[in-house]
């Protein structure tokens, strides 16, 4: 397909505000929804890999980690809407056709993260006291972790598919014969796929690094709980992140050979760099893990280093999409909506950050209190700002409407 048949595809009223911000917006939004995916895989092959043991502490780890899984999965689909909003938006004609190609997908994609959801949480209904008692159905959580692989596959695949315009008519009309029933996928990498599930393993482990200096915090006195859970998130930080090398140098040799340049560049040197400096940080900080906040900043240091993947792959994607077939998203036309784009800061930052932040103070106060837990003056207040913020945004979001429906 040529590149003046891309440009017709875009969407005549052009964009909200400038191509940058969405760029930006759409490498840091995706970090922090594949960041809350590694950590939901990563739980739950740990969960039941606790479910069928008989030592305390794996089983304890297990119960602590279908509690993850089922937040995690939660934030990884609220955050997960962003980057699709963003992608669709400078990168339409790509991602619209992938999509319609495989539109059976699309559909089961939904469908599919459903289930899985379903399962995860049946699971976590009939093994409530996983600790103590026997495993139930641990088949729910198995399945919930296989189809959870497979959403991301085809997400995967979708996202593999927009990189290749110059295949969509042979994919819609094979040997000159229509197939309009997008029952199929097209495309797909496994080195690329098998990279970015394998970064759960040292994610998890990473994680696991915060969840033992929050038990040290609220007074655990289990040393040897302590001493496991340090042992496993060394070996699954060095291990998994030995993996996703393996997989990311593989991943880079098999690229086209229109883009091979790419494996060479800074990109992939960077986000290896930020990948080992995430897995040898805890061991640099050293006693430093036991005290204060310095037990956390393993997970701020490993944020950084998933932005940096993010960013890698986004350039992967600029480079084909730019490099190869000659789109440039930068060129999009502008018709700048300050009204949108104001929201959508206010939202995420104001209402969204008072939110968070009211939910992760209480959080963070319970799990560091003894006994039963009896917020101050202060964070109740917290939270009234917080329900009056969402009332108000519902307030102006429907009086917005109204106002340029009947003005």
């Amino acid at each position: 397909m040529d590149t003046a048949m891309l440009y017709a595809l875009r969407d005549p009223l052009g964009i909200p505000a400038h191509p940058v911000i969405f760029l930006i917006l759409g490498v840091a939004t995706w970090a922090l929804h594949i960041a809350a995916v590694h950590v939901l895989l990563g739980s739950s092959v740990l969960a039941i890999r606790g479910a069928f043991s008989g030592d305390d502490h794996w089983r304890r780890l297990a119960s602590a980690m279908v509690n993850t899984a089922k937040v995690a999965v939660s934030v990884a689909i609220v955050v997960g809407v962003a980057p699709l909003l963003f992608v669709q938006v400078i990168y339409d004609p790509f991602w619209y056709t992938s999509n319609v190609l495989s539109a059976w997908w699309v559909i089961g994609f939904i469908l599919i993260l459903i289930v899985g959801t379903l399962a995860l949480f049946i699971f976590y209904a009939m093994n409530y006291e996983l600790r103590t008692k026997k495993t139930r159905c641990p088949g729910a959580m198995i399945a919930a972790t296989l189809l959870f692989v497979v959403v991301g596959f085809i997400m995967h695949a979708l996202s593999v598919q927009m990189l290749e315009p110059d295949q969509w008519m042979e994919w819609y009309a094979p040997d000159g014969i229509v197939d309009a029933s997008g029952r199929s996928i097209h495309a797909w990498n496994g080195w690329r796929f098998g990279f970015f599930i394998a970064l759960s393993l040292p994610v998890i482990g990473i994680w696991l690094f915060g969840y033992r200096r929050y038990l040290q915090g609220a007074g655990e006195e289990d040393q040897g709980y302590l001493d496991f859970l340090k042992r496993l998130a060394t070996r699954l930080g060095a291990i998994g992140t030995a993996i996703s090398l393996v997989l990311l140098v593989i991943w880079m040799r098999g690229l086209p050979e229109d883009i091979s340049g790419f494996a060479t560049g800074p990109w992939p040197i960077a986000a290896a760099a930020a990948l080992i400096i995430a897995a040898a940080y805890p061991l640099v900080l050293g006693r430093r893990l036991e005290q204060g906040l310095w037990g956390y900043t393993p997970i701020l240091v490993a944020t950084v280093a998933m932005i940096v993947v993010a960013a890698m792959r986004e350039a992967i994607r600029w480079v084909t999409l730019f490099g190869v077939h000659g789109y440039n998203p930068l060129d999009y036309k502008v018709a700048m909506d300050w009204y949108s784009t104001g929201l959508f800061f206010i939202t995420f930052g104001v209402l969204g950050g008072g939110v968070v932040a009211y939910l992760l103070t209480v959080a963070w106060q319970a799990g560091q209190t003894e006994g039963t837990y009896t917020p101050s003056r202060a964070v109740n207040r917290m939270g009234t700002v917080s329900i009056v913020l969402l009332v108000l945004w519902v307030a102006q979001y429907f009086g917005f409407g109204l106002w340029t429906a009947y003005a």
